[in-house]
Order: C-alpha cells, then sequence, then structure tokens
C-alpha cells in the first residue's frame, strides 16, 4: 500500500478527512514501530509496572505495528520484551542510563538477562545521555562495550539526536548500529520543511555511522501545545507529519521507530504542553485520528 500524499486532495476539512483516513490506513497496514511506554494518568519513569498493566497497554497497538521500542529495564518494564514477543512484535529494548551509577548496573544487567532469554532483537544502551550531559562519552562507550561483549548475537546501539553522532564519532564507532531521534519540531522547522529537513539529519547520521545500519529511533509531531518556534502543534500538521514521514520511509526503505504510542501527561513537566500530545492514542487508548 502505498503512503504517498496526492497532492490533488482537496483541503479544508476534506483534506483533513484525507489525511486521517491516510493515517488510519498506514497504522491499519502496520507501521515499522512505535515508540512504547505502559505508563497511564498519573504515573511515569519511577512507577512500578505490572504485567497486567503492559498486556492491557500493548493489546491495543499490537495489530499496528510491527516492532517497540522501549527505554527502561527497571522497575517492570524489563517484562515488556517477553510479552511484545507474546504478540509477535520485534523489539528494540532500551537501557536507560543517566548519572546515577547504581540504577544503571541494575538496567544494564536486567537487559542483558531478558536479551539472553531471547526477548531483545535490538539493544539501545541509553537514550539521549550525551544531550543530557548526564555522563562522559569514556562512560557511555564502556557501557555499550559490555553490552557487546556480553551479547554477541544481539545488535547494539546508542540513542541520541543525529548531530551528537557527529560530535562524539567514538561514541558512533562503538555502536553496531546507529539509532537516530530526528525532531525537526524541536528544531523549530515549518511543517512544509519538516520532512525534507529530516531527511537531512538521517544523511548526517548515515555519514556519522560510516557505513553501519542507521535507525530513525523516534520522530513525531504533536498535535496540541504552544509552538516551538516555526513548528507549529496542530492535527493537521501532526497528521501531515506522520504520512509524509512513512511515504518516504517506503520510498526509501527507511526503518522509523514513531514516537509515540499514547499521550503521557508526565512529560509536561519536562516539555511543556506540547508535552502531553505526541501520541497516535490518547491518554485513555482511543486512536486519535478517526474519520
Amino acid at each position: 500500500m502505498s503512503s504517498r500524499i496526492n497532492r490533488a486532495a482537496p483541503h479544508g476539512e476534506e483534506w483533513l478527512s484525507y489525511l486521517k483516513q491516510k493515517t488510519r490506513d498506514l497504522v491499519d497496514a502496520k507501521i515499522h514501530g512505535i515508540s512504547f511506554s505502559p505508563y497511564v494518568d498519573g504515573q511515569g519513569p519511577g512507577s512500578k509496572i505490572t504485567e497486567a498493566q503492559i498486556h492491557e497497554r500493548l493489546q491495543i497497538i499490537a495489530p499496528h505495528v510491527n516492532w517497540i521500542r522501549t527505554f527502561s529495564c527497571t522497575d517492570g518494564n524489563e517484562l515488556i520484551p517477553k510479552i511484545a514477543k507474546e504478540y509477535g512484535l520485534k523489539t528494540m529494548v532500551g537501557v536507560w542510563i543517566d548519572g546515577k551509577h547504581e540504577k544503571n548496573e541494575e538496567e544494564l544487567q536486567n537487559a542483558i538477562a531478558v536479551a539472553r532469554e531471547g526477548y531483545v532483537d535490538i539493544l539501545g544502551v541509553g537514550n539521549e545521555v550525551l544531550l543530557r550531559e548526564d555522563i562522559h562519552e569514556d562512560e557511555l562507550i564502556s557501557y555499550i562495550e559490555r553490552a557487546k561483549a556480553e551479547l554477541p548475537d544481539v545488535q547494539v546501539g546508542y540513542v541520541d539526536a543525529y548531530y551528537l553522532f557527529e560530535n562524539h564519532p567514538r561514541v558512533a564507532d562503538a555502536c553496531e548500529v546507529i539509532l537516530t531521534n530526528c525532531y525537526p519540531f524541536w528544531e523549530g522547522c515549518p511543517i512544509d520543511f519538516a520532512v525534507p529537513y529530516m531527511k537531512e539529519m538521517y544523511r548526517r547520521a548515515i555519514n556519522a555511522g560510516k557505513g553501519k545500519p542507521v535507525i530513525i529511533s523516534e520522530t513525531g509531531w504533536p498535535n496540541e501545545g504552544v509552538p516551538e518556534r516555526g513548528s507549529v502543534p496542530s492535527e493537521e500538521n501532526a497528521l501531515k507529519y506522520f504520512v509524509e514521514t512513512y511515504a518516504w520511509a517506503e520510498e526509501e526503505n527507511i526503518d522509523v521507530f514513531y514516537f509515540s504510542s499514547f499521550d503521557e501527561a508526565w512529560k509536561v513537566e519536562k516539555e511543556g504542553a506540547v508535552g502531553a500530545y505526541w501520541g497516535l492514542w490518547d491518554k485513555d487508548g482511543n486512536f486519535k485520528y478517526s474519520t
């Protein structure tokens, strides 16, 4: 099924309906992957997650994706990969790394254990650690190398913004796969230029990877909130970005993990009002773009 936008499509309400239908068609045909956090209202990082909750949330998205991406292997998140496999999903499993060294060790050891049980297809050791400046690159590389040594049969990489692989070539060299986050929204790019700009981000990650595979581990566009310079959150813009992203991914055979599965209120604290509106499904698990 082609995801290309029909440029002759009508505008106004008909245009919005057209974009909603294209989005619905894409998720019904299954997109490559999606970021998955099982949190519900009142929860966030540090909340204890149960198997029942993971099942409840995964059942909503499993018919619409081939892969999920997780962010942590503690507090119950380490249960997600096994359950995901029960739904026939492939897994990019995240190891959360920050300045809390004891927690980092727990994350890494849990991830290694889950991978040895056969539930990990790609392991992402760290997410935006360099962007946040949580630890020095030497320490990050040590975590990556340890995972590679323990898991020779699992593809190991690191997740960060595309330009940080340019700025930290030793980190890129340590990775077996480059997992790049590409957000035209956060760089203030107007919607009409957003996907062309993402293509440039991807090209730069390709160059930093020196021939290694590159996966877009996160990209998305919020449907509500406050503009980020030239980037305007709206239903139309979120739909347009989604459809054009997957048109490009299909044409170029690029693996894209969309951000995100569900709206998450906890993100407001760090991202402002816009943080709560990145999901394809709302906080209650309803698909947001039904026609």
